[in-house]
C-alpha cells in the first residue's frame, strides 16, 4: 500500500509541487518511509552513524540493537568515518530537454539531485553540484553547511537546457578539480561517444573515487512507441530525419539494449555503478542505489 508520502516518489506528481525543496523533502521522506516497510527497517535512521561489519572491526563496537532490527552486523562509527564528499554532475546539454511525457529529463535528473543533496546533507555528508554540457558551466564545491542545501536547490530550480554534449570533456575537467578521495554522481542521459565517457570515468577510478552512474532516458527512446510517419529532429545538432517509426522499432530497440547493455558491462570492468532509469520510473530506485553505493565506500 502506497502512503501519502510515498506518492511523492513519482516524478509525475513532483511536477505539481510548488518548488525544489519541497520536491527534495518529500521524495526524502517518502524514501525513508518505504524503508521502515522494507528487509532494511531500522536502516534508515542509523545508517548515517554505521556501516556493515568486517574482518579485523572491534567486537566492541557492534551495535546489538541494530543487529535486532537488521538480523545484520553493523559498527558503531565516529564522526570522521562518516564524513563524505559527494559530487553530484548534472548534465544539461539540449538531448536532456527531451520528454515524450509530463516531463523531461532534465526535470526528472534535477529532481533526483535535489533529493540526494537533501539526504546527503540528512546525513551531514558534504556535497558539491557540477552543471555541464560541452564544458562545465556551474561547479559548486562540495560542503556540509546547512546554507549548501539553498544554494544547490536554486541552481536545480532555475537549470535550463545549454549547448551539445561532451560528457568525456566534462568528466576530465572536474576531475582535474577534485583533491580528496570522494563520491561522483554523474546524472546524464549518455548520448555521446561511449570511448570518450569511459576515458572520463577511468579518470575518476585513477584517482580512486567512488562513482555512480545514473543513465537517464525517456520511455520513448527506449521503446520507440511512435505510431504514424514522423519526422525526428536532433535536440543538439538540428538534423531531421522522416521514418516510418514502426519499420525501424526493432533495429532500434536493439540498438538502444546494446548501447545499454555495453555501458553497464563497461562500467563494471571499471567497478563503477551503473544504474538504467527511465523518467517514469519511481525516484526510490535511484535512491535506494545510492544508499547501496554510499555504505560500500564506508
Amino acid at each position: 500500500m502506497i502512503t501519502d508520502k510515498q506518492k511523492y516518489l513519482n516524478p509525475k506528481t513532483l511536477a505539481n509541487l510548488a518548488n525544489m525543496q519541497i520536491r527534495a523533502r518529500m521524495v526524502v521522506e517518502g524514501f525513508i518511509v518505504g524503508l521502515h516497510k522494507s528487509p532494511y527497517h531500522g536502516f534508515s535512521v542509523e545508517f548515517a552513524e554505521h556501516r556493515a561489519y568486517g574482518p579485523g572491526d572491534n567486537l566492541r563496537y557492534l551495535d546489538w540493537r541494530l543487529y535486532g532490527k537488521t538480523d545484520r552486523f553493523y559498527v558503531k562509527q565516529f564522526e570522521e568515518e562518516t564524513n563524505l564528499k559527494a559530487h553530484i554532475m548534472l548534465d544539461k546539454s539540449k538531448s536532456m530537454a527531451y520528454g515524450s511525457g509530463d516531463i523531461t529529463k532534465l526535470q526528472y535528473a534535477s529532481y533526483l539531485s535535489a533529493a540526494l543533496t537533501y539526504l546527503l546533507l540528512r546525513q551531514q555528508d558534504a556535497v558539491g553540484l557540477t552543471l555541464f554540457d560541452t564544458e562545465v558551466r556551474t561547479h559548486i564545491r562540495p560542503s556540509s553547511r546547512p546554507s549548501m542545501l539553498n544554494n544547490i536547490l536554486t541552481h536545480l530550480e532555475t537549470v535550463t537546457p545549454g549547448e551539445q554534449t561532451s560528457i568525456g570533456r566534462s568528466l576530465h575537467h572536474l576531475a582535474d578539480r577534485i583533491r580528496r578521495r570522494g563520491l561522483v554522481i554523474i546524472i546524464s542521459d549518455m548520448l555521446d561517444d561511449l570511448d570518450s565517457i569511459m576515458n572520463g570515468l577511468k579518470h575518476f577510478r585513477h584517482d580512486r573515487h567512488e562513482v555512480l552512474v545514473f543513465h537517464v532516458l525517456d520511455p520513448r527512446e527506449i521503446d520507440f512507441a511512435f505510431d504514424a510517419h514522423a519526422k525526428f529532429k536532433d535536440m543538439e545538432s538540428g538534423e531531421i530525419k522522416a521514418t516510418e517509426p514502426w519499420h525501424i522499432q526493432k533495429d532500434y530497440r536493439n540498438a538502444v539494449e546494446h548501447f545499454r547493455a555495453t555501458l553497464g558491462l563497461r562500467c563494471r570492468e571499471q567497478h563503477v555503478d551503473y544504474i538504467p532509469l527511465s523518467t517514469d520510473q519511481s525516484l526510490d530506485i535511484a535512491l535506494m542505489a545510492y544508499l547501496n553505493k554510499r555504505h560500500s565506500v564506508m
